[in-house]
């Protein structure tokens, strides 16, 4: 494994970084328990101070930090700077919230022999974090913030394409005035992975990846009975009934597509379009798609990143046509897409029959899936026939029953006129191959604390 920065626009190596070593793994394992023990015991407010603090330096060198997301991993600027936004956000939830969070809880008893019941909510300890490149530093914060404010500590094995981002964030926790060995950033091995949750000072692992690499570390957090969370692949549905406001709903769609140069496991992937509406869909859809202007991620006028490497391109293209290959149309849509950079003409498959294994793949990047369905049921069949579950919108002018399909389409968000959206303030979490394990909000804070009960009971109660 290479830790290395390589500008997906230029295709230049701009800096590469050493793995490191088991030595440096075990050190930095025992300052994060040793950190533990005390920040355990400072208080939820006090270190709500230090997440404000945080927060507080992000916006004040927001375009620095966004230069490099843009560097590393091909970001548009904007989108970029939108994203240290939201990791400030986060933060500043879990400063105005934990504490709520975290209070103790009555238990209701059904005897009051039972005794005085409560369940409190305590820090598990040392914690390894594995995040990919996408949005590395929104994936960083959506796991430390409510950790930290848990009273746990955390290390980070972050993606080999965005070594600085990662820099970045431990030198930021650092300055805000975090405990040393509270948060470290390892350039771990997956052998390291392993060495680190096999530790009995390691309490659980949060992945956010691919399947593989969900399987292979659940397995060893399993192995090791260790907990773990998993947020994994995605292939989002867009319901479009035939009530929908056309013209919005297009717009929505090739933003939900597209956005973050289409590599969100949240995207819009599979367009599902009621019959009477498709035709007047995929025409409208081609020309917004068609609009997109790929280019330098710095410029403003740039609206379709480059992916986040060459491999990652290649690898696309390949899909593509082992879909093509199994009965499927490709349609490339727009202007020619730079030749110099990680780039991939946008493309649109039709005509995936229910034989085609590429149906139930995810396309990450600018490569959309539009289904015909006969009807809503059909729509809704769609949608549930896959191995994911992550999120999916549905698209009508009526919000009452689009609530009432949204309750029917399997995953573990759905949204109403709007493609699943990332925020600072709501739960973020999928099933099926999608993983299990929620983040953000009161879901989050918890999945990673000692729920205990504690029960007065009265010497004399009865047997």
């Amino acid at each position: 494994m290479t830790y290395a920065t390589t500008n997906p626009y230029t295709g230049e190596v701009l800096k590469t970084f050493p793995n490191a070593t088991d030595a440096e793994v075990k050190q930095a394992i025992d300052k994060a328990h040793r950190a533990f023990l005390v920040w355990k015991e400072v208080p939820v407010a006090q270190r709500g101070h230090i997440l404000q603090e945080a927060a507080d330096i992000l916006r004040r060198d927001a375009d620095s930090y966004a230069k490099l997301l843009t560097l590393e991993m091909g970001k548009r600027f904007a989108e970029a700077q939108a994203e240290v936004e939201l990791s400030a956000k986060i933060f500043e939830y879990y400063v105005r919230n934990a504490e709520q969070l975290l209070q103790p809880e009555k238990v209701p008893v059904l005897d009051p022999d039972e005794g005085d019941a409560t369940l409190v909510n305590e820090p598990l300890g040392v914690l390894l974090a594995i995040e990919p490149w996408n949005f590395p530093y929104y994936q960083i914060a959506r796991i430390l913030a409510p950790q930290l404010a848990a009273g746990n500590t955390m290390l980070l094995k972050h993606a080999s394409n965005v070594p600085q981002c990662a820099m970045a964030f431990d030198k930021l926790m650092k300055q805000a005035g975090l405990p040393v060995g509270a948060f470290t950033n390892l350039f771990a091995t997956r052998s390291q992975v392993e060495l680190i949750l096999n530790d009995d000072r390691v309490h659980g692992v949060a992945l956010t990846g691919s399947e593989d690499a969900g399987a292979s570390v659940a397995a060893t957090a399993g192995k090791a009975l260790k907990k773990s969370t998993m947020e994994l692949g995605g292939a989002d549905a867009f319901v479009v009934l035939a009530d929908a406001d056309l013209e919005k709903t297009v717009k929505w769609a090739v933003f939900g597509r597209h956005w973050n140069g289409g590599q969100v496991c949240v995207n819009s992937k599979r367009m599902i379009i009621v019959d009477e509406l498709y035709d007047a869909f995929l025409a409208a859809y081609r020309k917004g798609v068609a609009g997109l202007v790929a280019g330098d991620p710095f410029d403003p006028a740039t609206t379709l990143a480059p992916l986040s490497s060459q491999g990652a391109a290649d690898e696309l293209k390949q899909k593509i046509r082992d879909a093509v290959s199994h009965g499927a149309k490709a349609e490339e849509v727009g202007n020619p897409v730079p030749k110099k950079g990680a780039f991939l003409q946008p493309t649109i498959l039709t005509q995936i029959g229910e034989d085609n294994p590429a149906r139930y793949w995810e396309f990450f990047g600018p490569v959309s899936m539009l289904f015909r369905a006969k009807d809503e049921a059909g729509a809704i069949r769609i949608a549930n026939d896959s191995p994911f579950g992550l999120g999916g919108s549905v698209f009508t002018a009526d919000p009452v029953h689009g609530k009432e399909v949204a309750k029917q389409i399997s995953t573990g968000m759905v949204y109403v006129n709007h493609p699943t959206k990332v925020e600072a303030d709501l739960m973020f979490g999928g099933i099926r191959r999608s993983g299990y394990g929620r983040e953000l909000l009161g879901l989050g804070i918890k999945e990673f604390v000692n729920q205990k009960l504690i029960d007065v009971v009265d010497i004399d109660a009865h047997f």
